[in-house]
């Protein structure tokens, strides 16, 4: 059984953990907040939002990312502190929008999950990469609910969970960003992946909501570990000093925003995070 720390308690909703800068990074939907946690678990505020943060990934410049979901907006935090829009994502398909990774040259994928949750009808989701000036594309379509995503370190492939798939999805990586050769890279028997990370040794860590675990995947679906939670586990991380702390961002499902009972736990992983995509191959 895993041993587990509560790392930060009375989230609102939090989603989205990102290790940068020696901190813990994270969205609290509920406060429409970006936070930055130390490993004491004190925490400030890095971005005040005016609507939900979604999701975030740092640019090839060093610049802030974020997913304005509703809104249909991928926002760029300038040095100042202030947001911009670099692209409007709602002229490229549908939304909500919902998670961004960038890879090695500074594409930015985002995707939309392509109807109203919960309460809307189902419809299949796409993925739109973002290059560098704002111009951005559609170029994945038919994702069962796309959720978290990856970029393997060496820049080739990008992997997606299908939430309502109950799967791991792979591309190739093209060097206009295109995605193509779409592949199962895990079948999760039942599981239903929301955000995910990569390791060192190349398996993935995915967070599920209803089963209320983390469970680590090798490519080909065989289940290497798994984390029992008492509530929903949105999203997961590495990182920490050696890259081998697992955060991950538990909640109620259905939220309760009012109650507060969203968490980061951490506990340690057999393997470190794997490092961030480059353009070398």
């Amino acid at each position: 059984m895993a041993n587990l720390h509560t790392l930060k308690a009375g989230l609102a909703m939090g989603e989205s953990p990102r290790w940068h800068d020696g901190r813990l990074w994270l969205s609290d939907w509920g406060a429409q907040e970006v936070l930055s946690v130390d490993l004491d678990g004190n925490s400030e505020i890095a971005v005040r939002m005016p609507s939900m943060p979604f999701c975030f990934d740092w640019l090839a410049g060093g610049a802030l990312a974020i997913v304005s979901g509703r809104e249909g907006q991928l926002l760029r935090r300038e040095a100042d502190g202030s947001l911009a829009t670099l692209a409007e994502l709602n002229a490229i398909s549908r939304g909500p929008w919902n998670e961004i990774v960038v890879d090695g040259v500074g594409n930015a994928y985002v995707n939309s999950i392509g109807f109203d949750f919960p309460g809307g009808e189902f419809v299949p989701g796409i993925i739109a990469a973002v290059a560098p000036d704002g111009s951005g594309r559609q170029v994945a379509d038919g994702v069962a609910f796309p959720n978290g995503m990856v970029v393997t370190p060496d820049n080739s492939t990008l992997i997606v969970a299908e939430s309502w798939g109950s799967k791991l999805t792979a591309f190739d990586v093209g060097d206009d960003g295109s995605l193509s050769n779409r592949r199962t890279w895990a079948e999760l028997d039942g599981g239903a992946p929301d955000g995910i990370c990569l390791d060192a040794d190349g398996a993935i860590w995915y967070g599920d909501v209803p089963n209320r675990r983390c469970v680590r995947v090798a490519e080909a679906g065989e289940v290497l570990q798994t984390i029992e939670l008492d509530r929903g586990c949105f999203a997961c991380a590495l990182g920490g000093a050696d890259g081998r702390t697992l955060f991950m961002v538990v909640s109620e499902w259905p939220p309760n925003m009012e109650r507060r009972a969203g968490q980061v736990l951490t506990t340690e992983a057999p393997a470190p995070a794997a490092r961030r995509p480059s353009s070398a191959t």
